[in-house]
C-alpha cells in the first residue's frame, strides 16, 4: 500500500462537502507530475486530504476505491482521475506550520513542492501527520 496527500480548496471541495458525497472523482488535475501519482495510485492506497489556501490544514483520511481512468470533465485523453471516499476526520487538524516545524517532514513535497496537488508520502511521513493529530 502506498500513501498519498492530496489538497483542495475548501470553497471549491471542503472535506465537509466531501463526506457528505461519500465518493468522488479527483478531477481537475492539470499537472503532469500530479497526473502522473493520480496514475501510481492503486485501490486501497490511503490519502490525507489536505485544505489549501484557507486553513492550510490536513484534516482527514480518504481511501482510493477506483484506480485512474479518463478525467470525465475533458476529452483530453492526457488527464485521469481516481476515485476517493472518506475514511475519517483527524482528531485535530495538522497546519502546514506544524509539518513545516517537524524536523522529519521538512523534506515532503508539501514543503518541497508547494504547488503540486497530489503527492506521494512515506508510510513514516503519513504516519507521523497522524501521530500529530492526536496532540
Amino acid at each position: 500500500m502506498k500513501h498519498w496527500l492530496v489538497k483542495s480548496e475548501p470553497f471549491k471541495y471542503s472535506w465537509d462537502k466531501f463526506n457528505e458525497d461519500g465518493r468522488t472523482f479527483w478531477d481537475g488535475v492539470r499537472n503532469y507530475q500530479a497526473r502522473n501519482n493520480l496514475r501510481e495510485m492503486q485501490e486501497g492506497d490511503l490519502v490525507l486530504f489536505y485544505h489549501s489556501n484557507e486553513g492550510k490544514n490536513v484534516v482527514g483520511i480518504a481511501k482510493v476505491v477506483k484506480e485512474a481512468y479518463q478525467d470525465p470533465t475533458t476529452d483530453d485523453t492526457n488527464w485521469v482521475v481516481v476515485d476517493l471516499s472518506p475514511v475519517e476526520a483527524l482528531k485535530n487538524p495538522v497546519s502546514l506550520e506544524q509539518i513545516k516545524a517537524e524536523e522529519s517532514l521538512k523534506d515532503i513535497s508539501l514543503v518541497r513542492q508547494g504547488r503540486l496537488s497530489v503527492m506521494p508520502l512515506r508510510a513514516d511521513e503519513f504516519d507521523k501527520i497522524l501521530e500529530m493529530s492526536l496532540r
